[in-house]
């Protein structure tokens, strides 16, 4: 009777998502056209095309072959091998930092460190829009959430103000937010953080390698490595690999090896894709022209799609833009005419975004042509 109850309750909530336009489903990709013509992929966070640069597979390859498929461990057992230590050896260097530490995905790294570092008593100040991984971080810690408006310090000062002297005081915050393409205030909320004694914790997933000098983040461009003790990553996105980091002082990695439990408690990071991160890192310093060809890239999307009559998200320097529309619906009737065109762009709908502000967001890679951009252009209607 149990398991007849729940299916039925099941069915009945996929019901309603499939009649409020927000249920989602899994879709093989990629997926080539008519033709035989790959779709142009706007929908990845593989920002600089790295994870099928050649020079990044064969470091993946070579470490598959030394070191087998995975880690076979956690890494305080007998996961911890060599492409692990020489990963957060260059992370660390890559960031500026003393320290590096790898977890096995970017939401692993969020959850960790938060629930790691917050204890009760403590207080945590979140920007509304920041990541799932960062809220749920902040929920498991044993500290007292407290949630400002997107992007507005001074409502932040406010809550900072109200808040009891005892306990100490995390600013919690993306540097790039993902489903906008905007960057947060980092100036403003350093300050903030100095004047209030508070520990500003910045999530830059998607600025690393994408963003600031030498692609080293949303930090790096605003020039505040010194006042952003707590820095968190990914290597999933620009870096076309997998994992998540923090970087920070000896201090802070060690006390998180030893009780962050996303960390201690999962098999380590696959070798491979340690191999991988490392190389790609590589490159993402060095070669600053796949950036100018990301930016560029944004630069045709939003002069074109503006022309057409849209309204977008985004700033830049941030890697990506969004395409702004009032209901999930049309949403994801933009997104099916784009796929019949061959671009692959889904609808982001609530509760991913918050209501009314459903979207397609775009992100474009610097191993796309011009040809691709203007394919993508083309594919939205003028308004």
């Amino acid at each position: 009777m149990a398991r007849e109850t729940a299916e039925a309750h099941w069915r009945a909530r996929l019901e309603k998502r499939e009649n409020d336009a927000l249920r989602r489903r899994l879709d093989v990709y990629p997926t080539p056209d008519e033709d035989g013509e790959a779709a142009v992929n706007l929908a990845s966070n593989d920002y600089l095309g790295l994870s099928t640069d050649a020079r990044v597979t064969e470091a993946a390859a070579g470490a598959v072959r030394r070191w087998g498929a995975g880690a076979g461990a956690s890494r305080l057992v007998t996961g911890h091998r060599a492409p692990h230590e020489k990963l957060e050896a260059v992370l660390a260097d890559f960031k500026e930092a003393e320290r590096a530490l790898v977890f096995s995905s970017g939401y692993a790294a969020n959850v960790g460190v938060l629930s790691a570092l917050a204890e009760q008593g403590d207080f945590l100040f979140c920007d509304r829009l920041n990541h799932a991984s960062l809220i749920d971080g902040a929920r498991l810690s044993r500290g007292t959430v407290r949630v400002y408006r997107h992007g507005d310090p001074e409502h932040l000062d406010e809550l900072l103000d109200r808040a009891p002297a005892e306990g100490r005081r995390f600013i919690v915050t993306d540097g790039v937010f993902s489903m906008d393409g905007e960057l947060a205030p980092l100036p403003e909320l350093a300050r903030l953080a100095e004047r209030h004694d508070a520990l500003l914790v910045v999530d830059d997933a998607h600025g690393t390698g994408a963003v600031g000098p030498g692609g080293r983040g949303t930090v790096a461009h605003f020039g505040l490595e010194e006042e952003v003790p707590v820095r968190i990553g990914t290597l999933s996105k620009a870096l076309g690999a997998q994992g998540g980091f923090v970087v920070g002082s000896d201090a802070l990695v060690s006390l998180l090896v030893n009780e962050a439990r996303a960390f201690v408690y999962s098999t380590g990071l696959a070798p491979a894709l340690a191999a991988a991160a490392r190389e790609a890192l590589r490159i993402a310093a060095e070669e600053d022209a796949r950036r100018r060809r990301l930016h560029e890239h944004l630069g045709a999307l939003r002069k074109g799609l503006r022309a057409r009559g849209y309204d977008l998200y985004g700033e830049a320097p941030a890697p990506l833009l969004a395409v702004r529309f009032d209901a999930p619906g049309a949403a994801l009737r933009q997104s099916e005419r784009l796929a019949d065109a061959g671009v692959t762009a889904p609808a982001i709908r609530p509760p991913t975004v918050p209501e009314g502000t459903s979207r397609i967001r775009l992100a474009p890679m610097a191993t796309h042509s011009e040809a691709d951009v203007q394919r993508v252009v083309e594919a939205f209607d003028r308004r």
